[in-house]
């Protein structure tokens, strides 16, 4: 079992829109996030802390600019905390280890799937592709993977 939490190593590391966006709850601009069209098998996980969020094969297109998907792949990586700023009710979403802010989770997501759309700064994710899943200690991940069509 890993360990994952957010360190002063790992904050220096970040670029100033991950900071922006994990530390300071910011949002990247929409259309522009680098993982939005991506269509690669694998798994997001926490840019700070490296604890595993959601799947490749979970995500969807929403349309909304950012990506999106229908659940996360641990329920207990995930905080969701009532954000009313913008003059907006909204559920923040962040990750419980590294207590990055991640995006947002609405009720308008694919019925059959659920229901949920987690709105996803691409800025707070790192991508681990399914081939460096058991090198990177996410295999126990794998089956939650497919092949994206």
């Amino acid at each position: 079992m890993q360990n994952y939490s957010k360190t002063s190593e790992a904050i220096a590391k970040l670029s100033p829109e991950q900071y922006r966006v994990t530390q300071q709850s910011g949002t990247e601009r929409p259309g522009t996030g680098e993982y939005l069209n991506n269509k690669q098998p694998g798994i997001y996980v926490d840019i700070v802390s490296g604890e595993p969020l959601f799947a490749s094969s979970d995500k969807f297109d929403s349309g909304c600019g950012w990506p999106s998907f229908t659940k996360p792949i641990e329920a207990a990586n995930i905080n969701e905390l009532t954000d009313l700023s913008h003059g907006m009710l909204r559920t923040e979403v962040r990750s419980i280890h590294g207590d990055s802010h991640l995006g947002h989770v609405f009720p308008d997501g694919p019925q059959d799937r659920g229901g949920l759309r987690y709105c996803i700064n691409s800025a707070s994710l790192r991508f681990v592709h399914r081939d460096r899943m058991e090198a990177e200690g996410y295999g126990a991940y794998l089956d939650q993977v497919e092949d994206i069509q």
